[in-house]
């Protein structure tokens, strides 16, 4: 009998330690992706700042990526695009409380490919605030910004909210947005 209580107790301890393993783990790489993207927009003030003050030209950027890669052989992060790219996020993105608040709750992936694909900058902060309120992966924004979200978002005429259940309500809100299953060119769809 005692097996079975030490037993019951130990799959609780280990439950519990595995949820907080998990837990650690996931703040861990939160923070560091935080330095990581406030770093990134550092270097790149500095090359704006640097290139406005003493009138440098672009093959500064070569010159810092080849002893900055000397300097740190161990880091990926400062080849000349990726340098090039801190440059355009810190231009894009001048207020760093935003950089630090906002932007660094997604991967420098997405910023990258945020910038490569959405000009305006309105749009980019629409795709932000999406990534980050569904948890989206760099490979599910990228669907999202090609099937272009951001013009279908409030197309989609309903009544649901006032006939259905919040959950789902929200639920069949999203389902017309999805281009797999409605298409917004639809008539409106209306609950009787």
């Amino acid at each position: 009998m005692s097996n079975l209580i030490i037993s019951e107790d130990y799959s609780a301890l280990l439950a519990d330690l595995k949820a907080r393993v998990s837990s650690s783990r996931l703040k861990a790489t939160k923070a560091v992706n935080k330095e990581l993207l406030v770093l990134y927009h550092h270097i790149g003030s500095e090359i704006l700042t640097r290139q406005k003050q003493n009138e440098w030209g672009s093959k500064i950027i070569d010159r810092l990526s080849a002893d900055l890669l000397k300097a740190f052989p161990e880091m990926k992060g400062f080849s000349i695009r990726n340098l090039k790219y801190m440059r355009r996020f810190a231009q894009e993105y001048e207020n760093s409380k935003f950089v630090q608040e906002v932007l660094a709750q997604l991967t420098w992936y997405h910023h990258i490919t945020l910038l490569e694909k959405i000009p305006d900058q309105e749009i980019r902060i629409f795709y932000i605030e999406n990534a980050i309120k569904y948890g989206w992966s760099r490979n599910v924004m990228v669907m999202q910004i090609e099937t272009e979200l951001h013009k279908r978002q409030s197309k989609a005429i309903s009544n649901f909210n006032q006939k259905l259940e919040l959950s789902q309500s929200d639920l069949a809100n999203q389902t017309l947005k999805d281009p797999y299953i409605l298409r917004t060119s639809n008539p409106p769809c209306q609950f009787k």
